[in-house]
């Protein structure tokens, strides 16, 4: 059974039609760029796959449930805004999380912070933005969840941070779980991508696995990319 599946999926802002009639499915196990320039998008369908909106018309399964309470419990989601609480300190978010989710991993977490020598006594307002990053994927990444949904998790880090974050996505989530990375930044995610799905102005233009285009194109997908979304 596919993890998340779309069937007809549609989502309007008043005039505006934000995604129209989507039909895709992603398998466990993948991990799946959700790829396409700003505004085409890709975080109306993350918000839909964690049930922060609703659907205009069709429907979305998550693990062939409608998102809602159920779900929750098995979708782990970064969104693309910080929101941690300045005042907060990082122990703080930990029990949390704890509290929140049966299936987070505080020793996980905590392995993390000690790696990256952020102290659990630290405030949120304290951290650089790169750090801030890095803890929010870290409680994220801490979950034994069966589907990560990461809206821009390299869109405003550093060439360093990026590496460190795609390292700790392939590192620490479930093999059986799929994840799903939205990005506009094809380069530095191709290399952890098992598939891809490029979206634009709402619309699927292709699903495909990276190998396929690879050897049907001759090209990385960076390079298909820019070729299908070229002005």
């Amino acid at each position: 059974m596919p993890i998340l599946e779309c069937k007809g999926l549609s989502k309007r802002f008043g005039s505006v039609q934000a995604l129209g009639s989507i039909d895709l499915q992603i398998e466990p196990g993948r991990v799946v760029g959700l790829l396409g320039p700003n505004g085409s998008g890709k975080t109306t369908l993350i918000k839909l796959a964690n049930g922060l909106l609703s659907p205009t018309a069709g429907e979305i399964l998550i693990g062939g449930e409608a998102p809602g309470t159920l779900t929750k419990s098995i979708v782990s989601y970064l969104p693309d805004k910080e929101y941690l609480p300045g005042w907060m300190r990082t122990e703080q978010l930990l029990d949390l999380f704890c509290d929140f989710y049966a299936d987070f991993d505080r020793a996980r977490a905590e392995q993390m912070l000690e790696h990256l020598h952020i102290p659990q006594n630290m405030r949120i307002k304290q951290m650089s933005k790169g750090t801030r990053e890095k803890v929010q994927l870290i409680l994220v990444m801490s979950r034994r969840a069966k589907l990560y949904l990461l809206d821009e998790p390299i869109g405003g880090v550093d060439p360093a941070t990026r590496d460190y974050i795609l390292d700790t996505i392939i590192r620490n989530y479930n093999p059986e779980a799929a994840v799903v990375i939205s990005t506009h930044l094809i380069a530095d995610v191709e290399q952890v991508l098992d598939d891809v799905i490029f979206i634009q102005n709402g619309a699927i233009l292709l699903q495909s696995s990276v190998d396929e285009i690879r050897e049907n194109q001759g090209k990385s997908v960076d390079q298909y990319f820019r070729e299908v979304f070229k002005c």
